[in-house]
């Protein structure tokens, strides 16, 4: 017996490059809270002071050198970075991360100023051996994104934990991630390739309830870190990130289009056999008109049923209402379809129409119907595909 063998290198980047003055803006923004026991935005804040190369800084008159990898504040700095009330608060941070073995610290100046050093800064990050001043507020370091799973499996998310942990795991233009050409969407590394997501397993990843999850996800839509696009049911949602081509790239950031998005990701639709339309559906008979076979491209009779075509547009109609469009809540819309195949194809392609009674806007889609059916029988199962993920590491 013959095979053909088609060998793909699945890729999976450890680490992600973050940048100082992004880190910078999240630290300003007050209105993101911080109170959390997750640590992630602890960690990743000292790690965007560690210095690159060797260099001396100087406080009170005395220089102390510091290494690739460290820094050297005063305690009171340590604690405005990380919102703590009182200082003993940032030094029981410290404390904790020192024993999970994130980084090592010591008490200088008499017990006034922190020297810290970020375990296996080498490993991530290119240190070079001769002394040259380094900037805080400019560049950028490699974070591992094994920390990141680590910290957050920790505790309790914060605001603020959450938007790293979006922001590390956004990808954007790779082929196998579906919906990235469309703008930097988030994709947890699940090896599916689809960044469909839903409130149960962001909970359960965040360690907050569902209702928590909605409302932080919200309140970042509308201070512009996302925009979330929902789907109906249970088909999830996808998280787009903003100003991150801008950030990353210093590249003009794209509009995510939330209409195209919708079409983008098709969503899978079951439509039970022989089942009449019920009376109470937001989209009603009369709102809809299937033209007739001399009106379409293909000279064919219909392949779907009336009934089962009626439910496909109040589905539609469901999508698009919840992307906004606001025609497809209105009960005077009217729906037109123009069958664009026959049957012999396998797969129905219709033209669908959306006429505003006021003439105010007109939308046109193109539904695609492919039938999929189970396997006959226990000895032949369905085929399985087994999608190769590759992630692209932000350099």
């Amino acid at each position: 017996m013959n095979y053909q063998l088609e060998v793909k290198q699945i890729v999976d980047y450890p680490r992600c490059r973050i940048y100082r003055d992004f880190i910078r803006s999240l630290m300003e923004d007050r209105d993101i809270r911080t109170n959390g026991s997750s640590y992630l935005f602890y960690y990743m804040t000292l790690c965007s002071y560690a210095n690159f190369r060797s260099s001396y800084r100087r406080i009170e008159g005395i220089s102390y050198l510091v290494g690739p990898g460290e820094w050297v504040c005063k305690v009171s700095e340590l604690s405005e970075w990380f919102r703590t009330r009182f200082q003993h608060q940032a030094l029981s941070i410290l404390d904790y991360l020192q024993k999970q073995n994130y980084i090592t610290y010591t008490r200088l100046g008499r017990n006034n100023l922190i020297k810290f050093c970020i375990t296996g800064w080498k490993q991530h990050n290119t240190a070079l051996d001769y002394n040259y001043p380094c900037l805080k507020d400019v560049g950028f370091f490699f974070f591992p994104v094994a920390a990141v799973h680590e910290l957050i499996s920790m505790g309790k998310c914060s605001e603020m934990d959450i938007v790293l942990d979006l922001w590390v795991h956004a990808i954007y233009n790779d082929e196998q991630v579906q919906g990235s050409e469309l703008g930097p969407v988030v994709y947890f590394r699940n090896c599916t390739g689809s960044p469909l997501t839903n409130y149960s397993d962001l909970a359960l990843r965040w360690g907050i309830s569902k209702a928590t999850v909605s409302r932080i996800l919200n309140k970042l839509q509308n201070k512009e870190y996302l925009s979330l696009v929902s789907f109906t049911g249970r088909h999830g949602s996808v998280i787009y990130l903003c100003s991150y081509l801008s950030t990353m790239f210093n590249i003009s950031d794209v509009m995510i289009d939330k209409e195209e998005i919708s079409m983008t990701f098709q969503v899978p639709l079951h439509i039970p056999e022989d089942l009449p339309l019920p009376e109470t559906e937001a989209v009603t008979n009369e709102q809809i008109t299937i033209m007739e076979a001399e009106n379409s491209v293909s000279g064919q009779d219909a392949c779907v049923s009336k009934p089962h075509i009626a439910e496909v547009v109040q589905k539609v109609a469901q999508i698009l209402a919840a992307q906004g469009i606001s025609c497809c809540e209105c009960p005077k819309t009217q729906y037109k379809l123009y069958p664009l195949s026959d049957c012999r194809k396998g797969i129905f392609k219709y033209s669908l129409q959306i006429a505003c009674p006021d003439g105010k806007m007109s939308y046109r889609f193109e539904l695609t119907l492919s039938p999929v059916n189970p396997p006959e029988d226990n000895h032949t199962p369905a085929p399985v595909n087994h999608p190769d993920t590759k992630n692209e590491e932000r350099r």
